[in-house]
């Protein structure tokens, strides 16, 4: 059996789906499909328990499409970016530095939410888009492309006909290995553990990053739960480490975790399951090949820090729309596909060694690195200039 669409779509994680909405939205015929269906529930077994920091450049974007309607109700506006290093011999602040979203504009820095609740509000704005086909539980499986169109199989023995495939399939994405295109990987030893909190001190929409050693300990606000202040917690540790934390009864844990936080908050309590998954760096060496394009984490994957991952995977998908809508005769052509390559690559490039600075910097353990961290964070920080320009620089603005 054979079907055609303009795009189709392999991977419908959160990057994959936000590409159905916008590209549906614009009226383009779209098929999106994943191997493995999306959990849209909180509590359960195989949800994603991570959450998603929208910076205000994305939210534009989700506006755009019809998403933000559906999420705003349930976003924790970042208004704080709080840096903090702990990294003496007890682990207790000894240098906070604030990054306030007032000093460039009269909107937070970007809005909170969870993946799980993210799945399940996109799925159900696609299911509204008469154009967009999403398949969950059929994978593609081959890819042959010609000047003119490509052609995808598919697990279920479909073949698609289409003008542009995206590739948003992950960091093993199995379009990108079809298309030929190689990927550099670093693997940094560490793990990073996910899971929701409540604590007794309100978060007051300030997302805390707290350095000591092995990888930072990120709080991002969420709505209260239960009545209680919440967050989502990501964890960053060595590998044999987080291993043992994640083992730890509740009680154990909460101990250990309220001590990691400094205590910034009050005694923290668990308020989800704990799930735990590996940290790498990897950046494409092209992002285009004949009529494909890579989006996400099939075209680059960070370490969780500065909320830049999926941010910067919507940086691709906004780039690639605009290109698409300006000239859509052209949809998936090769001046198409190297115009979205030159623009942003780049960018990219100097994000993914950015994070991967910061990334090291945070995991260094012994106590005169820490040190000479404590310094330069003080120096660089304090400098109003340069804390406006890496402010800019985070949200992806000028």
């Amino acid at each position: 059996m054979t079907e055609s669409c303009d795009i189709l779509i392999s991977g419908g994680g959160i990057a994959g789906l936000t590409a159905a909405a916008a590209f549906g939205a614009a009226g383009f015929d779209v098929i999106c499909v994943d191997p493995t269906p999306p959990v849209t529930e909180r509590d359960v077994e195989g949800s994603d328990m991570r959450t998603t920091a929208f910076l205000q450049p994305a939210q534009m974007l989700l506006e755009q499409c019809g998403l933000w309607a559906r999420l705003s109700d349930h976003a924790a506006p970042l208004q704080i970016m709080r840096i903090v290093d702990a990294g003496g011999e007890l682990p207790e602040p000894r240098i906070v530095r604030d990054f306030n979203a007032a000093d460039l504009s009269d909107l937070p820095f970007g809005w909170n939410l969870p993946n799980w609740l993210l799945r399940r509000e996109i799925v159900a704005c696609l299911a509204d888009l008469p154009n967009v086909d999403f398949r969950p539980g059929t994978g593609t499986s081959t890819l042959f492309t010609r000047q003119a169109e490509a052609r995808v199989g598919l697990s279920d023995g479909t073949r698609v006909r289409c003008k542009l495939v995206l590739a948003a399939d992950g960091r093993s994405s199995p379009m990108r290995d079809a298309a030929g295109i190689n990927v550099h990987t670093t693997r940094y030893g560490q793990k990073a553990l996910a899971f929701a909190v409540t604590h007794p001190i309100a978060h007051q929409n300030v997302s805390t990053e707290i350095h000591r050693s092995g990888g930072p300990f990120t709080l991002v606000p969420l709505p209260d739960w239960q009545g209680s202040p919440s967050s989502a917690i990501v964890w960053m540790e060595r590998g044999p480490k987080a291993v043992e934390l994640s083992k730890l009864d509740p009680a154990e844990f909460e101990a250990a975790m309220t001590e990691r936080s400094c205590g910034l908050f009050g005694p923290l309590k668990l308020a989800s399951r704990r799930t735990i998954w590996p940290i790498i760096s990897q950046s494409a060496d092209r992002l285009s090949g004949e009529r494909i394009a890579l989006m996400a984490e099939a075209a680059h994957v960070v370490p969780p820090i500065g909320a830049q991952g999926l941010n910067m995977s919507l940086g691709d998908l906004r780039c690639l729309l605009d290109l698409a809508t300006a000239r859509a005769e052209g949809l998936g052509d090769q001046e198409m596909l190297d115009t979205y390559h030159k623009a942003r690559i780049r960018d990219i490039e100097l994000r993914v060694k950015g994070i991967d600075l910061l990334n090291r910097a945070s995991m260094v353990e012994a106590r005169p690195l820490r040190d000479m961290r404590a310094a330069g964070l003080n120096a660089l920080y304090s400098m109003a200039p340069v804390r406006k320009t890496l402010m800019q620089m985070g949200l992806g603005v000028r």
